[in-house]
């Protein structure tokens, strides 16, 4: 009778784990850039631009920024709710800054691009949307 020993081999290295130097240069890369048009969106709707670095803070900003009343925000914490808040938050954006639906579209599905050119195009903020609930 033949007895068999079965051995395992554990590997406890690290390699192939965590981020490389480059990815985490173009992931700040592409912080700094989302940082830059949310602060210059701001500035162009009359906020101070520092207000998109906090957190909380700048998901109030923009709701005031859009609806006129920043405390509608909380809605993001209602469950379903939230889904259908986050966009209508972007289609009302786009149209406070007199865009089109096809822009809108770009908002939604290519947001960060489309911030980039909300942000830095000769668009100009037509004040907030007060008449709706959200």
């Amino acid at each position: 009778m033949l007895n068999t020993i079965l051995t395992y081999t554990y590997n406890t290295s690290t390699s192939g784990q965590g981020l490389s130097p480059a990815m985490i240069i173009i992931m700040l890369v592409a912080c700094v850039i989302g940082i830059a048009a949310n602060w210059k969106i701001f500035t162009k709707a009359g906020e101070p631009g520092w207000a998109c670095i906090v957190p909380i803070y700048s998901s109030y900003v923009l709701f005031k920024i859009v609806y006129g009343n920043g405390i509608k925000f909380l809605l993001l914490l209602v469950p379903i709710l939230n889904s259908i808040t986050a966009i209508m938050l972007y289609v009302r954006l786009g149209q406070r800054f007199g865009k089109g639906v096809g822009f809108i579209l770009g908002l939604l599905f290519l947001t960060p691009i489309f911030l980039l050119i909300l942000a830095f195009d000769d668009s100009y903020y037509q004040g907030p949307d007060t008449q709706s609930f959200i």
